[in-house]
């Protein structure tokens, strides 16, 4: 169902729907920049969502692709990727089946540093969560999901 053909919802719905986004954004603004925090320096949160891209959804990956799954320009993705190509993070290479298109490869040291990314900023994270009840965060990740699933079937369309 396409957002033209759905109901209009009452205002207090609306309030609170531009409530919850405007925490998620906050949330995820606070969250990137305590990850740009534990980057080598020439490194941004971004750099380190292809990374953790790479790895959680696939590897050798065309440009183009991420560009789509980031929702950001081609040009960019390509300026972003080139950072992760000095840093020696990723590797781009001709595509085997098509040699006009390339591939996205992440290389040892770009597991690596996603690895050690985490383990830095795993103890903050569980410190800022460990008061709130494992079951409740569990509720909070299954409603978030459940949100980015709805709004990625949407986005195209």
């Amino acid at each position: 169902m396409r957002n033209s053909d759905r109901p209009k919802p009452a205002s207090k719905s609306l309030a609170l729907s531009f409530e919850l986004f405007n925490e998620i954004g906050i949330v995820a603004q606070l969250a990137r920049s305590q990850l740009s925090d534990q980057l080598p320096e020439g490194l941004i949160s971004s750099h380190f969502g292809i990374l953790n891209h790479l790895i959680r959804v696939a590897d050798g990956r065309m440009p183009i692709d991420l560009a789509n799954a980031f929702q950001v320009a081609k040009t960019t993705m390509t300026h972003t990727l080139r950072g992760l190509e000095a840093h020696k993070l990723i590797t781009i290479k001709p595509c085997p089946d098509d040699g006009r298109c390339k591939r996205v490869w992440i290389t040892d040291a770009g597991c690596k540093l996603r690895e050690q990314t985490i383990a830095n900023v795993g103890p903050e994270l569980a410190d800022l969560l460990a008061d709130i009840p494992e079951q409740q965060i569990q509720s909070m990740i299954e409603t978030l999901t459940n949100i980015r699933q709805q709004l990625d079937a949407n986005r195209n369309g």
